[in-house]
């Protein structure tokens, strides 16, 4: 629009020319700052303005996007944040259209690993009090893995060696990429809905913080506190730790290791069982020496009392035989003792 030579911008002309203007200016840019009014409507967008000391930025950033993000945005995060300025028309403001957010000093996923394992413990999901015992020698063992990982060969192989009798279930899954953490509680919700074994291993080989990250998800976590049947935790390597180990009845470091916790060695079974045959063997002689020893020991101290109470009679005979000795006329006559008659009459004589 003109006047008297003068070009006159609409307001909404003006908008878009401004828009136009930033979006060529501003693509793909990374903003640092605080998180502070953070929205999150029924509609599934984020709303929240950056600031820092000096200044405001107002940020949207729509479902579609949000649902990639591994931990939980609230007031006072520090983030860091890709996107697109533009300006919202209608209000004639212009804004941050966030495509990534990334937390600014530690990476996204430790964070949300941080956070959601304060949450459930809070919950109680980690209570040693509520965990199951791993049953002795399970007829049936369920295991929830990837059927080609080295998850799977590994703990068949130490099955095989250990007790190569032993029925394996396995409910294959995948373990990593979207959908994983799905597959993974399916798998274990059908052994409990079944019920046809006695323990589940739940586990897959190593990998990095994202390869392992379906064992991180929320879904896995209650899958295997609701879970009936004990569940042992067989995530990566010895040095990585998932919030599947935390919920779960045990952690094995390896599933190598939890192939080897959920069964004992054959040999070993039965060399137990060998021990316990000998004992069972070995009680009633056990029982008779036992009896033999006390008879030993009552004939001696029957022995020492007899011989003991034949010494105390001795003793009191040889005491008395003294004293008759002492009293008998034989004595006296002994020591030439004699009494004196007048006959004719045999009166004593007494002087």
């Amino acid at each position: 629009m003109s006047d008297q030579g003068k070009y006159i911008y609409t307001v909404s002309q003006l908008t878009s020319s401004i828009k136009i203007v930033l979006e060529d200016s501003f693509q793909n840019i990374w903003v640092e700052g605080e998180i502070s009014n953070f929205e999150r409507p029924s509609s599934g967008h984020f709303y929240f303005t950056l600031k820092d000391d000096k200044s405001e930025l107002k940020c949207v950033f729509f479902k579609g996007s949000t649902e990639k993000i591994k931990f939980e945005m609230k007031d006072g995060m520090q983030v860091l944040c890709s996107g697109r300025i533009s300006i919202y028309e209608k209000r004639g403001v212009y804004q941050l259209y966030v495509a990534k957010v990334e937390p600014k000093g530690v990476g996204a996923l430790q964070l949300a690993f941080e956070q959601l394992k304060e949450r459930l413990f809070k919950e109680g999901l980690f209570d040693e009090a509520r965990k199951k015992e791993i049953p002795f020698l399970p007829e049936r063992i369920g295991v929830v893995t990837s059927v080609t990982g080295a998850a799977i060969r590994d703990i068949l192989h130490v099955l095989d060696k250990r007790f190569s009798n032993v029925e394996v279930i396995i409910n294959p899954v995948k373990v990593q990429g979207d959908g994983a953490s799905q597959e993974i509680a399916s798998a274990i919700e059908e052994f409990n809905i079944l019920k046809d074994v006695d323990v589940i291993i739940v586990g897959r080989g190593g990998g990095s913080l994202e390869d392992l990250w379906a064992f991180n998800e929320e879904i896995v976590a209650r899958a295997i506190y609701n879970s009936k049947i004990p569940i042992i935790s067989a995530v990566g390597h010895e040095i990585d730790w998932t919030i599947s180990d935390f919920v779960a009845d045990m952690r094995a470091p390896t599933p190598s290791v939890a192939a080897e916790i959920v069964i004992a060695k054959k040999s070993e079974l039965l060399d137990r069982l060998d021990e316990i045959e000998k004992k069972i063997t070995d009680f009633p002689m056990d029982i008779v020496k036992e009896y033999q020893q006390r008879l030993d020991e009552i004939e001696k101290a029957v022995g020492l009392r007899f011989r003991h109470y034949i010494e105390l009679k001795e003793e009191n005979f040889k005491l008395f035989f003294e004293k008759i000795q002492i009293l008998s006329p034989l004595g006296i006559l002994d020591r030439g003792y004699s009494i004196s008659f007048k006959l004719p009459d045999r009166n004593i004589i007494k002087n």
